[in-house]
């Protein structure tokens, strides 16, 4: 149609890495010209030191005349993004928040389960669209590896640490397993913040 303007689709960035912030990227390539791009928190783990070549599989949005750029480093969390988001309401940032907890893995995992509790634990995501989620794509997964679903310790403390935990920046699944190796030697750290937290800071990756 005359007058549109049809907006390039980017599909992988390659270049220099020039910033780098829990969410977010900057990827100058060619010609000085430096892409503005969302990123999920373990994809910002596996970035290389500023300044480094890196290379990101990208997810394009296009909206009016405005493009978003959401990027990943591996390829099987861009294409679990791009089934996320077409889940009635799961938006793109949600579907980086959701990234962001749950590797693509334990993602599927929970989702074929039909874990509900481990879908709930992700901000923004509440009963109703973690229903939703597993019932628009439980049949809709075949093609990705699934994790375990490994059951996590409980106690009055648990909950809280894992908060604190990924409020800086660390992996759930991560700060899961820290949480219950720490409980796996000492379980009365289950009922204690300060010891439980403190412990699981010392293994985790």
């Amino acid at each position: 149609m005359l007058g549109t303007r049809i907006l390039p689709v980017i599909a992988h960035l390659r270049g220099k890495l020039i910033h780098k912030q829990p969410g977010r990227a900057i990827v100058e390539t060619g010609g000085g010209v430096g892409y503005e791009v969302t990123i999920t928190i373990p994809s910002f783990t596996a970035l290389p030191a500023l300044g480094e070549p890196v290379a990101l599989h990208i997810h394009t949005q296009v909206r009016e005349d405005q493009l978003a750029l959401f990027g990943f480093h591996e390829l099987d969390e861009k294409r679990l993004f791009e089934r996320l988001i077409g889940v009635t309401g799961v938006g793109p940032r949600l579907a980086i928040t959701l990234l962001s907890g749950l590797t693509p893995e334990r993602a599927v995992a929970s989702i074929r389960a039909q874990d509900h509790a481990s879908l709930t634990r992700i901000p923004g995501v509440g009963k109703k669209l973690a229903e939703r989620l597993v019932l628009e794509l439980k049949d809709k997964l075949d093609d990705f590896a699934a994790a375990p679903v490994v059951a996590i310790a409980q106690g009055i403390a648990v909950e809280d640490v894992l908060s604190a935990l990924t409020n800086l920046g660390y992996q759930r699944t991560s700060a899961e397993k820290s949480v219950q190796v720490a409980i796996e030697k000492d379980e009365s750290l289950a009922a204690d913040f300060d010891r439980l937290f403190r412990a699981a800071l010392k293994t985790i990756r």
